[in-house]
């Protein structure tokens, strides 16, 4: 059963005390800042009037996104447009340890709030850019979404089929690699602020960190002068690795790839005499001949419903899993004791619980915190910024 959950105000996390100023828009940013907000990091959420754009991506009319991408955070309205708004900013800035934004390359300097202007301020502040292609180089002006960088990394290339088009992932793959790797750098020039009381900017493009994980293209591909071929889910390198089909409909992935366990995964499916055959002795040739041995593999699985698969194989210790959905993972045992899924109070949701991941990774002695709900629009405006001053704002018009 999915381990439920409550809210608990007062938890604190690793991060206590660390402000970051959140002007960042739809996933990369808000990826960024939910790691540091699980952990106890006080982040406030500068929001236009119209709130922030992800909270627009909604399901059955639930902004399902925003509630499970901005647990943890506080939210504060200001029209943006305004000085009184933005001098409200630099007075949050003068506390703050962070501040992150996602708009394209200058509108930060055009609405007052350039880095230098930040660091003045504070001369300790950690300034993480998120943008689509940098501060610098030649597409530094362009807007940018994860789509364009999952085409222009390479990897929609070598992903799906060599008789299709090449696929794009089927979610922001390439916003969330931007933000976790966001995240991992905001806290090492946190480190540096702590020693050393010097601040400095973090140029994130979203282009970077997904063209990072595709390492080592470019080195393959100067040995080679070859694209890598797009082979769907096996892999040029290591063979046997695919999904096969099980006889009642039910999908296992494999990736059998060091010497040791394909000769376990060949006796585990009763073919030992395979381990001697010239074609599978050693990985090149098993690469070379692996549409022969997924025909073997496949034809096991496919004889058998995936119960029964997984048990043959889990007894036989073969690096073997079933391919599940959101409706098995909902029931599967492993997520639900791990925690890797839980419930939180929701009034909107069916039942009323939210399902969204857990806490982890998981710290033995500084466990992540779950402290509050995403924010609705303004929701602490008073809160952070004093409901006297927030008054002032709004009788100016630079809130609403």
């Amino acid at each position: 059963m999915i381990a439920r959950k409550q809210y608990d105000p007062a938890a604190t996390g690793a991060l206590d005390g660390v402000r970051v100023v959140d002007l960042s828009r739809l996933v990369a940013g808000n990826i960024l800042t939910k790691v540091l907000a699980d952990h106890g990091a006080d982040v406030v959420k500068i929001e236009p009037p119209e709130g922030d754009t992800l909270r627009a991506w909604k399901v059955a009319g639930i902004e399902t996104s925003w509630k499970t991408i901005c647990r943890n955070k506080r939210s504060v309205c200001l029209n943006l447009r305004h000085a009184d708004a933005i001098a409200a900013v630099l007075r949050l800035v003068e506390g703050a340890a962070m501040f992150v934004e996602s708009f394209r390359p200058g509108v930060l300097e055009a609405m007052g709030l350039a880095p230098d202007i930040l660091l003045a301020r504070n001369p300790a502040l950690v300034v993480i850019r998120i943008s689509g292609w940098g501060q610098t180089g030649p597409y530094a002006h362009k807007p940018g979404f994860g789509t364009l960088v999952e085409g222009y990394s390479g990897f929609a290339a070598i992903n799906g089929f060599a008789d299709r088009e090449p696929v794009l992932p089927p979610m922001f793959m390439g916003d969330a690699y931007a933000g976790l790797q966001g995240a991992a750098s905001a806290m090492i020039a946190l480190r540096v602020a702590e020693r050393t009381g010097q601040g400095q900017v973090v140029d994130v493009s979203l282009f970077e960190p997904i063209f990072s994980v595709l390492e080592p293209q470019m080195a393959n591909w100067r040995l080679t002068g070859k694209p890598k071929p797009r082979t769907g889910s096996r892999s040029t390198n290591t063979a046997p690795r695919n999904v096969y089909q099980a006889a009642d409909g039910g999908w296992v992935c494999l990736s059998a790839s060091t010497q040791g366990m394909c000769e376990k995964l060949l006796r585990s499916i009763g073919r030992p005499e395979l381990i001697a055959d010239p074609r599978f002795a050693r990985n090149p040739e098993r690469v070379r001949h692996a549409a022969a041995l997924d025909e073997i593999i496949g034809g096991f699985v496919g004889a058998r419903d995936l119960a029964e698969n997984l048990a043959i194989f889990d007894a036989a210790g073969v690096t073997i899993g079933p391919v599940m959905d959101a409706a098995g993972l909902e029931q599967d045992r492993y997520v639900a004791e791990r925690e890797a899924l839980i419930e939180v109070p929701d009034a909107q949701m069916p039942g009323g619980w939210l399902p969204m991941v857990g806490m982890a990774p998981y710290f033995s002695a500084t466990p992540a915190v779950l402290a509050r709900p995403a924010p609705g629009l303004g929701e602490h405006s008073g809160e952070v910024l004093g409901e006297a001053a927030l008054e002032a704002l709004r009788a100016a018009g630079a809130a609403p």
